[in-house]
């Protein structure tokens, strides 16, 4: 049995887990029925992406691609830091020096590459810090009117987090138990010294004669630059108003940043997020990983090793409140089990071409497949916190259903497209479609060996060998067809044999 989530605004059945609740909840957009709205905290262009980064991108495309299938509209904001402590530091530390906008520029183009090349669907809108200076002001001005914020000799400006009744809830923290709401990497010992209070935040630092002069702004208080908190809070009310369904990150942002973006913006009389909702990190060997621990993966280090599908698939169907355990292992696993599900949609597509070389009805478009009613145990298993263990189990299933429809004595076109769409429907949602981009060149080209010398040369010995297995069969000479087939399982290449009646003869493929 099926269930359709494709009506015309159909009830949103999706429930997630709330950190601010600490519960699972159901999702009841109402800032504007139909409609879903987030924010994401994005980049702080200092360096490389890397696979912490990546996860995050990954757990809210899967998240936005559910929402669309469940008939909502969905805006999602993911914003770029371009100004920040650690990108005035790097740019000035580079031999040579450079610009710490160039740095940044430099940064962000590589995580758009990255993005791109894992195909996560690019926001609705990216906001770049830089941009939006006139609004931080005037947020900083509102909280210090509203008696939230003070300014320091210095001609910083702080939050003061005792001002706030509901500064920890978040996080379910007490102020008195905290020793600082500042993160380690923003520490610094001039701004430090004017608080009032060490767990009071900036929200405004002051120009340093040792920064860049065109690294500040002007402002009533003084010239300078934005904190790090206050950045995301004036951003996510420029584009999603005072209210928002969604705040979404990685759940090391949870404290400090995102207990002071919610500070800054109840303080300011916004809603702000109704659901907060977090992912868990990459851990290798049960570390998390960061930077700090020397033993950060960079995406563009990975995928000269790896095909992008395979990074996308290790990273995004793991449920995103639990750890990626990230491998070797992890990504053999991952390789294997794409090479099963683009295999199989391959042979699909091939075994269901027409004769007069029309398209295949395996390869619909984004529209068809997003008609197709899905497996109730699949829609149940997202509509339950993404749970993806499930939606990956049905995954599996019309896997195997298209493996035997397409192993059939006589191939039944219908049962293996019908399959095929099923698996690709499926597939869809998790962004791992292969016949769509930017997949799609890959498969349809490892398929084909057409780009790829070695690819080429490789079918042409593995065809020769098949030639001497056929002949060996027909003269019934079972023992050198085995030998063949066992040489060829040696060298990683399995033989699919095809059935008596079916038209074709053996199909090989890697391990």
């Amino acid at each position: 049995m099926s269930t359709s989530v494709n009506d015309a605004r159909p009830a949103l059945n999706l429930r997630l887990y709330d950190t601010a609740a600490r519960a699972v909840v159901p999702l009841a957009p109402t800032v504007t029925p139909g409609t879903v709205t987030i924010y994401l905290c994005g980049a702080t262009v200092q360096g490389s992406p890397h696979i912490g980064h990546m996860r995050s991108a990954i757990a809210f495309d899967v998240l936005r691609r559910w929402l669309t299938r469940c008939g909502q509209d969905v805006v999602l904001i993911r914003n770029v830091t371009d100004i920040d402590d650690k990108i005035l530091t790097k740019s000035a530390a580079a031999d040579p020096p450079v610009p710490w906008w160039a740095w940044a520029q430099r940064y962000e183009r590589e995580f758009d590459a990255a993005y791109r090349a894992l195909g996560v669907q690019a926001p609705t809108y990216e906001p770049r810090a830089t941009g939006h200076i006139p609004a931080m002001i005037d947020l900083v001005r509102r909280l210090l009117e509203a008696g939230h914020a003070y300014t320091g000799e210095s001609g910083n400006v702080y939050f003061d987090v005792r001002s706030l009744p509901d500064y920890g809830s978040l996080t379910n923290q007490n102020v008195d138990d905290l020793a600082t709401t500042e993160d380690d990497s923003q520490l610094d010992a001039e701004v430090e010294a004017d608080k009032h209070d060490p767990r009071d935040f900036a929200l405004w630092k002051a120009a340093k004669p040792s920064e860049p002069a065109d690294a500040s702004w002007d402002a009533p208080w003084g010239r300078g630059r934005p904190g790090w908190h206050l950045e995301c809070s004036a951003m996510a009310r420029r584009y999603l108003g005072e209210s928002f369904d969604i705040h979404g990150g990685g759940i090391d942002l949870r404290f400090p940043h995102h207990e002071n973006e919610q500070a800054q913006s109840h303080g300011a009389g916004w809603g702000f997020a109704r659901h907060w909702v977090h992912n868990a990190w990459v851990t290798i060997k049960g570390e998390k990983m960061s930077k700090s621990l020397g033993n950060s993966l960079v995406v563009s280090e990975l995928l000269r090793s790896y095909d992008p599908a395979v990074l996308r698939l290790a990273l995004g169907t793991v449920h995103h409140r639990s750890t990626v355990e990230f491998s070797a292992e992890t990504l053999a696993d991952a390789a294997s089990l794409w090479e099963r599900l683009s295999g199989a949609v391959l042979r699909a597509l091939e075994v269901t071409a027409p004769a007069d070389g029309g398209t295949s009805p395996v390869d619909a478009g984004a529209a068809v497949l997003r008609a197709r009613s899905l497996p109730a145990q699949y829609v149940g298993a997202m509509d339950d916190d993404l749970n993806l263990a499930g939606a990956m189990a049905v995954v599996h299933a019309t896997l195997k259903r298209l493996n035997t429809a397409l192993a059939a004595p006589v191939t039944d076109t219908d049962a293996v497209a019908a399959a095929a769409l099923d698996l690709r429907a499926q597939l869809d949602v998790l962004g791992l479609d292969p016949l769509a981009e930017p997949w799609r060149a890959r498969v349809i080209g490892a398929g084909s060996g057409a780009d790829d010398a070695a690819m080429r040369a490789l079918d042409r010995l593995v065809t020769g060998l098949l030639e001497q297995r056929a002949q060996a069969r027909a003269a019934k000479d079972w023992a050198r067809a085995d030998a063949l087939r066992e040489e060829l399982a040696a060298a990683g290449v399995v033989v699919e044999d095809g059935a008596a009646g079916s038209g074709g003869g053996a199909r090989w493929h890697l391990a």
